[in-house]
């Protein structure tokens, strides 16, 4: 998509924050129904599974949304190949092609690739073609400059903002992924600062650069924050994006005081990447009821993704959980307001280097590793020159080359950090158990240190 049509794309999107419930509710519906023909018609899945509901092509746009079918992250993995809608994606080449590292690629030349996996179990992937992918590129966007008016926006970037991102950037990740490529649409000046850096090249970085807009996971900006404010440098920044993890009214405040800027929350998942925003704690968050479906049943969060026709998720279970506002006071947005977001929560682990200075690493950093035979993998902090990791593994793996494998993984990460002085140890368990809070797997556990 060129500069022109991306620009008309986000004013379209923006329009629809204005509208009444009832105009979006039938902007829901239009696309729903279109979602559930496509699917019936070119997934083995959605086809089988709807007939056996008792859908068919002629009742589908009467059949009641909550009678279709439910779909979990099981169903999708054990039915890869028959939910997507196109015979060229097969999960197993999807799996060699992510092993390959061919993050700057696209997938048989049309599909982008988002790699999930870490803090909910087994590696998944999700697939997007170009039109989807554009979509959610103009979607999170809309996010990005959430409370902006299509003249505002305009201003901003006709001042050629320089924007910084910091996150994992070394692996399918979707938020680093996404976000290149819509700073790339912008054609605006951009900087990545992967986590893996160590803390005390960051703030030389990011003076050198002097960023307007900054992107990141709120545990990697409150790092730069608190760098920032131990020093005699100080970035006045235009905006700051909060994505990945969620993010607490009083480290809001926080950024805004440092930063002396708004601070845009931003909800995306890899399921979605374009899921919703809020500009503070007070009014909420919006989820984008223009892209998204958002069910909740039964205490479970369910989601629709109305753009993805090449992998349809429909009535899919996300482990994150909302807690969704009566009616909105804001009289610029109908879209459905959320209170509470509980979505990943992990704690960074924070080492003692050789020289005595600290040194971190954060979840994203070790959450990537895709080792054959590794089901899953946990670590817990012990000290502050030590941790374990706990793994799960197949029966008919061999323990002691899968460790060997491991350990060459966690030397890399830590060569990377100057951390050569951590010790660490690897254990093997029959099965790693979510966190009962939230359902999800935690990464990283924090022993008392």
């Amino acid at each position: 998509m060129g500069y022109a049509g991306l620009l008309f794309s986000l004013w379209n999107l923006i329009r629809n924050e204005f509208k009444t419930e009832e105009q979006i509710h039938k902007i829901q519906q239009k696309k729903l129904r279109k979602l559930l023909h496509y699917a019936y018609n070119n997934s083995v899945y959605y086809r089988r599974e709807s007939e056996k509901a008792g859908i068919t092509e002629s009742n589908i746009n009467f059949v009641p949304f909550q009678d279709f079918p439910l779909m979990d992250k099981e169903k999708l993995m054990a039915n890869f190949n028959e939910v997507v809608t196109d015979k060229r994606i097969k999960q197993e080449e999807l799996a060699k092609f992510d092993q390959d590292n061919n993050k700057e690629k696209l997938f048989k030349g049309g599909f982008h690739i988002v790699h999930s996996s870490g803090s909910t179990g087994t590696p998944r992937y999700f697939v997007y073609d170009s039109k989807a992918w554009e979509h959610m590129l103009t979607g999170i966007t809309r996010g990005a400059l959430w409370g902006m008016d299509i003249i505002g926006i305009l201003k901003l970037l006709k001042s050629k903002p320089k924007v910084l991102y910091i996150a994992a950037t070394d692996g399918r990740y979707g938020g680093a992924m996404a976000v290149g490529d819509g700073i790339k649409g912008l054609k605006i000046p951009q900087l990545f600062l992967d986590i893996n850096t160590p803390i005390s090249k960051w703030q030389g970085i990011v003076s050198d650069f002097a960023p307007d807009i900054i992107i990141g996971y709120p545990s990697a900006i409150k790092m730069l924050a608190e760098e920032l404010n131990g020093s005699s440098g100080q970035i006045f920044a235009k905006r700051v994006i909060s994505c990945g993890e969620p993010l607490s009214p009083g480290l809001g405040n926080f950024f805004e005081n440092t930063f002396q800027c708004p601070v845009i929350n931003f909800y995306g998942a890899s399921e979605s990447l374009a899921l919703g925003a809020g500009e503070n704690a007070e009014d909420g968050m919006y989820l984008f009821d223009d892209m998204n479906i958002v069910e909740i049943i039964e205490g479970e969060m369910y989601i629709t993704c109305l753009y993805n026709y090449v992998q349809p998720l429909i009535r899919y279970h996300i482990s994150d959980r909302i807690k969704l506002r009566g009616k909105s006071l804001n009289p610029r947005c109908s879209f459905t307001n959320v209170d509470v977001l509980l979505c990943r929560d992990e704690d960074v682990m924070w080492f003692m280097k050789e020289d005595s200075t600290k040194e971190f690493i954060h979840p994203l950093s070790v959450e990537g590793m895709c080792i054959d035979g590794l089901l899953d993998y946990q670590f817990i902090q012990t000290s502050r020159q030590g941790f374990e990791v706990v793994a799960e593994i197949k029966n008919t793996v061999s323990k002691v080359k899968l460790k060997k494998e491991l350990r060459n993984s966690l030397d890399v990460i830590l060569k990377e950090k100057d951390l050569e002085n951590v010790l660490y140890d690897i254990s093997f368990v029959q099965s790693i158990k979510p966190d009962i809070n939230t359902g999800k797997k935690r990464l990283i556990v924090l022993k008392e240190i």
